[in-house]
């Protein structure tokens, strides 16, 4: 079990880390997750301004608030409240997000996920996933699951093809209750508890909360009971890569040479490569 850790990040971000360079491979095909959830606008109104990626895809997933992106491939947007960004950098983009509030609020989730050596390279893409396209599967009693990749019972999310094969789920589980769900074997799943309280032990031994991480030994499912207050969580799962990992800043490839090339290509101006 581990518990988030507060850093900082862009351009004076205050966030908090549940996981990251210092955990890899750990978490393979998962290379860091942020939680920016905050009160104070002091926290965030810098922002994340223009910057590099190469070889991962990020995920940005939003609670309250907004964020607007601006990317080298020309798109423009605003995610809010539910919505969802997954944006493969691939061979190379350049792109900024700025929170903001709504409300006096805002917070969301940043995933970074690894890509194989074969599609490092790939096209850069960008997809934006509103929060009404995001199915929620509620028809159990007390147990609320937003599917947002993977499969849950019939229901499928809407971000789908992607290299890892994960699943993210927000499931948020009413007083004392217990939710099961089965794990691809081989594959790495962990949560991160959001609200509430809750465990995930069979002995119910070790309660988590806000902002506590587990990860999950290989098995076939997983358990979790929440206490009486409820407990909602993020619960993702991936096939690892397996492959070395050179990663600095926000460039992720498999060697030190192919970090040197990237950043000789961001400075030189050749970073951005033309589709195939």
């Amino acid at each position: 079990m581990l518990r988030a850790y507060a850093t900082v990040e862009g351009a004076g971000v205050r966030l908090h880390r549940a996981f990251g360079y210092y955990e890899v491979p750990q978490f393979d095909p998962f290379l860091m997750l942020d939680d920016f959830r905050s009160k104070k606008p002091e926290d965030y109104l810098a922002g994340f301004p223009w910057h590099p990626h190469r070889g991962i895809e990020t995920v940005t997933y939003m609670l309250e608030g907004v964020v607007d992106h601006a990317d080298s491939l020309g798109n423009t947007g605003s995610i809010g409240a539910g919505d969802v960004q997954w944006m493969t950098a691939g061979s190379g983009i350049i792109h900024q997000e700025m929170p903001g509030p709504v409300d006096g609020r805002m917070g969301g989730f940043q995933l970074w996920v690894n890509l194989p050596r074969s599609r490092k390279m790939t096209d850069p893409r960008y997809r934006e996933v509103k929060n009404t396209e995001v199915p929620v599967l509620s028809s159990r009693r007390d147990i609320s699951i937003r599917v947002i990749a993977g499969r849950v019972d019939r229901i499928t999310g809407p971000v789908r093809d992607i290299a890892a094969d994960p699943e993210f789920l927000d499931i948020s589980l009413g007083p004392d209750t217990v939710f099961t769900h089965p794990v691809q074997p081989g594959y790495t799943a962990l949560a991160y508890v959001i609200g509430g309280e809750g465990t995930f032990d069979e002995k119910e031994r070790y309660r988590m909360g806000n902002q506590d991480l587990i990860l999950f030994g290989d098995g076939a499912s997983f358990r979790a009971r929440s206490s009486d207050a409820g407990m909602r969580f993020l619960f993702l799962s991936g096939k690892p890569i397996g492959e070395p990992v050179a990663w600095r800043g926000p460039i992720v490839m498999n060697t030190r040479e192919e970090l040197r090339l990237a950043y000789r290509e961001y400075k030189d101006g050749t970073f951005i490569r033309k589709k195939a």
